[in-house]
């Protein structure tokens, strides 16, 4: 017998995952196109920003992302001058993802997109910090 609860959509806890990631990302795309940045472009960024040069693989690492996806967006973010990337003089295959000062530049006009987002969310600093949590729970057991 098919246990027909289970494949009701309001059961589904992947699909309000799904809706809150998409509908999320679409309220960062004025912010971000103002700044010439996709999101996930955006999110590279960020890592950029705190580390200054970063590896690509553990770059993808921190970011979820394969190499495929990866590639494009760092040639992306380097033809804008955002980034530079080089391989290692010790291991040849190591590539590695540096900041640019126009890069860096960058950081100043993307300092106000977190608190606009904060904006829109419209929830109290306690339920934002339990939401992170919760996430971060999800992704860990993955």
């Amino acid at each position: 017998m098919i246990k027909e609860e289970g494949l009701k959509l309001e059961n589904q806890l992947c699909f309000p995952l799904y809706v809150a990631s998409k509908e999320v990302i679409r309220k960062y795309r004025p912010y971000l196109e103002a700044l010439d940045l996709t999101y996930t472009q955006y999110i590279a960024m960020m890592v950029l920003w705190e580390e200054k040069e970063i590896n690509v693989k553990d770059l993808g690492s921190r970011l979820y992302l394969d190499s495929g996806t990866l590639t494009p967006l760092l040639k992306s973010l380097e033809s804008k001058g955002y980034i530079k990337r080089y391989r290692q003089d010790e291991d040849e295959r190591v590539v590695m993802t540096e900041l640019t000062r126009k890069g860096e530049r960058l950081k100043e006009k993307a300092a106000l997109v977190p608190e606009k987002m904060a904006a829109c969310l419209k929830l109290q600093n306690k339920e934002a910090l339990e939401l992170y949590r919760l996430l971060n729970k999800v992704i860990n057991s993955l």
